[in-house]
């Protein structure tokens, strides 16, 4: 039997009923709520939209959602206190036009202090920033080799209509840098963040540009030092252990694929000076930058989400306008702009699905479950929130103002 009010019911949860008056008034899609003792409560949307079911095994499941707010919700997901068969389609009907569950649970306000203190403590000063990057990248090559495409590329791949292949799609995105950049054989870029070498290699192989990479990741500078050996192309790409604020010489262009999420609020206008000052006066910048909505921007900029206190310490997105504002500070100017979110979604679903058809071997490498509803709580969100339009993506190509 499917219930769909509260009223007489008795020995539930505490605070489901108020969670429940909330979820009733989502304006797309169906949820259902599988109390531990059976009963199912439905939550019905006017329109149609996902379809959601979760399965509560811990009663304080909705006191943590009450107390914590979404932090607390994704936390007892990771505990193990609720499932669901299909995270994806949760995480969809959450950003499907219900913005009263979206927006609902902000938690108690001592705790959102907390945990934005938490944040500060993780500003990306020149020694924060190393450590906030090894928290991520430096999980291991061989964690991340098991599920990316052979690129080896951990950034939204550019997609085709009706073109499925990831590493197609990736490749893609790197043509599509290369020729925003405008650069020819033989000029000396500079890669902002360089990752496992993905962009070095194909800019080098392909295209005959020269490239200098910056990373501040052990590990992804062994893997992609040796990766360049292996194909040849040590003449042509170097690669350096050095933080970008660092770096002082001129380059015919500089490429930067989602590390300025990484930099912090408080170093953007130094990640932009950086820009300017190593750009050769003609030359163009193009940049892969993740961005949130703006009438998001003020709310997110507010708090902490789960992707910053669990997968990407001390990072913070930027709004359309908020870049701008930075580009223009810096005496730079936008030349071009390519949005792609939906290319993000798809990539990201993709993702999942090599994540958990590989976990057998993920898991051997020492990584339990509660990591990987960690993974999974954080693939599927950021899948639905470029899917909805929460967040997108953008290739922006920018130079010098004249």
């Amino acid at each position: 039997m499917i219930l769909t009010s509260t009223k007489a019911q008795e020995g539930l949860p505490r605070y489901f009923a108020a969670v429940f008056e909330l979820a009733s008034k989502i304006n797309r899609g169906q949820l259902d709520f599988e109390l531990p003792d059976g009963r199912v409560f439905r939550a019905q949307g006017a329109h149609t939209g996902p379809i959601a079911h979760l399965k509560i095994h811990h009663p304080d499941t909705f006191s943590r959602l009450m107390r914590e707010g979404e932090l607390g919700f994704s936390e007892s997901y990771m505990d193990g206190d609720w499932s669901t068969p299909d995270l994806q389609a949760f995480m969809d009907l959450l950003r499907a036009d219900n913005d009263v569950l979206f927006d609902g649970f902000p938690g108690a306000g001592l705790v959102r202090y907390y945990e934005r203190m938490r944040h500060w403590m993780n500003r990306n000063t020149v020694g924060q920033a190393k450590k906030n990057i090894s928290y991520h990248y430096d999980l291991g090559n061989a964690f991340y080799a098991l599920w990316l495409d052979d690129t080896m590329t951990y950034s939204s791949a550019l997609f085709a209509p009706d073109q499925h292949d990831l590493k197609i799609a990736q490749l893609a995105k790197y043509q599509s840098i290369i020729e925003h950049l405008g650069v020819k054989r033989g000029d000396h870029i500079l890669e902002i963040g360089c990752g496992w070498g993905g962009f070095a290699h194909y800019a080098a192989g392909t295209c005959g540009v020269n490239v200098t990479g910056l990373t501040i990741s052990q590990e992804q500078l062994s893997f992609a030092r040796q990766r360049i050996d292996r194909n040849g192309l040590s003449d042509f790409v170097n690669f350096k252990l050095q933080d970008y604020r660092d770096e002082e010489t001129q380059y015919d262009g500089i490429v930067s694929i989602e590390m300025f999420e990484a930099v912090g609020e408080k170093y953007w206008p130094v990640y932009f000076d950086t820009v300017h000052r190593c750009l050769k006066p003609t030359a163009k910048a193009t940049l892969q930058i993740i961005t949130v909505h703006e009438d998001r921007f003020a709310q997110y900029r507010k708090g902490v989400d789960f992707i910053q206190k669990f997968i990407f310490p001390g990072g913070m997105l930027p709004s359309p306008s908020a870049l701008k504002t930075q580009i223009q500070n810096a005496g730079l100017q936008v030349e071009h702009i390519h949005d792609f979110g939906e290319s993000y979604s798809k990539t990201l679903r993709d993702w999942y699905k090599r994540f958990n058809a590989r976990w057998p071997d993920v898991k051997a490498l020492g990584f339990d479950e509660r990591f990987q509803r960690m993974w999974n709580f954080y693939l599927t969100s950021c899948a639905a929130a470029f899917h909805s339009g929460n967040c997108d993506v953008s290739q922006i190509t920018i130079s010098r103002s004249h």
